[in-house]
């Protein structure tokens, strides 16, 4: 078995892992009522303008927050096409 010390961060590990699966959870059903909200209104799926600013904001979080900014970047890159699917299908729904 694990020492004790290694026993503990794996345990705070887990909670986080947790934590971020409720919290993009939640993002998830938020970006889901935009997508509707697009599809019913006629807008776009997409909108390149607000994903640059998204991403020029959480880079400078990362880096705040000594996080590498590529990865950030990387990571809300595949948040945001997995969204843009999601209103693309409202759409086509619509």
């Amino acid at each position: 078995m694990a020492d004790e010390t290694l026993k503990r961060y794996r345990e705070s590990i887990d909670n986080i892992d947790a934590a971020l699966i409720f919290m993009l959870a939640e993002r998830f059903k938020i970006t889901q009522a935009v997508g509707r909200y697009k599809a019913e209104t006629g807008m776009p799926p997409a909108d390149p303008g607000r994903e640059a600013e998204q991403v020029a904001r959480l880079r400078a979080l990362a880096e705040s927050a000594r996080l590498d900014p590529e990865f950030s970047e990387k990571f809300l890159r595949f948040v945001i096409d997995e969204v843009i699917r999601h209103h693309q299908a409202s759409a086509a729904t619509s």
